[in-house]
């Protein structure tokens, strides 16, 4: 799968949704970035400690398959997240009835 991405001018870059629930990427994992070539950047998940949770008691969860809509739009890029917007907005204004133009 190659998706392309452009780089924010902050230096940010979004990994993609589909890449993200491929790879099981989830809120507050821990990524490193590995230089392999001067064209080539290797990104991984990381296990931080063997057992670091096992003295906390364990919180209720969601689903490891659920992600909420502010999780699930983040994971959009800026056009998708417009498109998003744009059509919910035509949906909302069809509910409403049109929107009065006077």
């Amino acid at each position: 799968m190659k998706i392309n991405k452009i780089l924010g001018k902050r230096g940010r870059i979004t990994i993609p949704y589909e890449i993200r629930l491929k790879m099981g990427f989830k809120y507050n994992d821990v990524v490193s970035f590995e230089e392999q070539d001067n064209n080539t950047v290797i990104i991984r998940r990381e296990k931080i400690c063997d057992g670091c949770k096992k003295d906390v008691p364990n919180p209720v969860k969601k689903p490891t398959d659920e992600i909420t809509l502010l999780e699930f739009l983040d994971g959009l890029s800026d056009a998708e997240q417009r498109a998003v917007f744009v059509h919910l907005m035509t949906k909302w204004t069809d509910l409403l009835g049109g929107v009065n133009r006077a």
